[in-house]
Parts: C-alpha cells; structure tokens; sequence
C-alpha cells in the first residue's frame, strides 16, 4: 500500500513477514504480502467510539479499494487488558453486523496476551493469535472462501499451528514479539 507506515505498523508488518509467514501460521499471508495488499492502521482505542468509528471507516475503504484484500488495525493504546480487547471485540463483531457488513468482512483477533477458551495462559498454542499489540484483522470474506476452497484440508491449520507453536515453545516465541515492541515507544 502507498501510505506511509507508522513504526508499530512497520513492525507489525515485520511480523507478519518474520512470524506469520515464516511460521506459515496463515498459508494464505504471503501471497498477500508479496501483493502488498495488506493495509495497515493504526487507531488509539483509548476511547472506543472514535476507535468502532475507524472500523467502520476501513470497512468502507475496503469497499472502495479492491486492490486491498486484507486490514490490520493496531489498537494502541486503549486496549492492553485482555478482557477489555475481549469486550471490544464483541463490540466491533456487533458493529459489522449492524452496519450491514456481515458476510462480507469477519474480523480475526490478535493480542499480546491471547489466551484460547480453556487453555493455560502459559501454553505456546496461544502465541498463533498473539501479536505485538491487540490488533483487528479485518479481512473480506468472499477472498477468504476463495483461499480456503483452493487450499487442501484448511481444517487441519489450526492443529498444525498449534503444534509448530508448542515446537518453538513460550520462551522463543514471546521474546520474538517483545524485540518487536521493544523498537517502538508506547503511546499515551
């Protein structure tokens, strides 16, 4: 995408190159990045509703762009506590439908301190959605279903994850994203 990255999206995206891709934790990211079809933004949620607001501003930019097939959005600072970034997420998941757009965008999650329903905090299965900040992955579902139908056994991606995660291990992987966080100053 043109727009210039802020440092955190620039981290991010180092992320998504050195973590998401590398790991192949999403098959589908590379193709995407290599298209630079991945936009992203960064939004502060210290207040939610100019934050929900910037939501529903990138859904239509995704209406307006199809040469962006994917966003993520940065939410810093606001949203450090886990069960705050759960609420919010209800939230913005509330939001897409009443705005019309459900069916056509999903959101997928992603934290520092993700933690799956059920699992230990501790357990590196939890670091395939844990992220150098809480962030929204706002993706098109028609794009979604077309990768998924074109990509042998797409159910076995989660436990594939979840194995190469306990392979590299808790201590690997959140030193991996704390050197991330550690290049950009927090915001207040």
């Amino acid at each position: 995408m043109p727009d210039t990255l802020t440092p955190a999206c620039a981290a991010t995206r180092d992320w998504v190159e050195g973590f998401v891709v590398a790991h192949n934790v999403c098959p589908f990211a590379r193709r995407e990045l290599v298209n630079d079809s991945i936009r992203f933004v960064e939004v502060s949620a210290a207040q939610w509703e100019p934050a929900l607001q910037a939501l529903v501003e990138e859904c239509r930019r995704l209406d307006d762009t199809p040469q962006i097939e994917t966003t993520l959005m940065l939410l810093r600072p606001g949203l450090e506590d886990f069960d705050d970034y759960l609420d919010f997420l209800a939230v913005a998941e509330a939001l897409l439908v009443e705005q019309g757009y459900e069916g056509i965008y999903q959101l997928a999650s992603f934290h520092p301190d993700y933690c799956f329903d059920g699992a230990e905090q501790d357990d590196p299965a939890n670091f395939s959605n844990r992220s150098p900040w809480p962030m929204l992955h706002l993706l098109r579902e028609a794009g979604l279903e077309h990768a998924l139908a074109h990509y042998p056994d797409p159910e076995a991606i989660p436990e594939r994850n979840i194995q190469r995660m306990r392979q590299l291990g808790s201590e690997r992987l959140a030193a991996g994203l704390a050197a991330l966080r550690g290049q950009i100053p927090d915001r207040d």
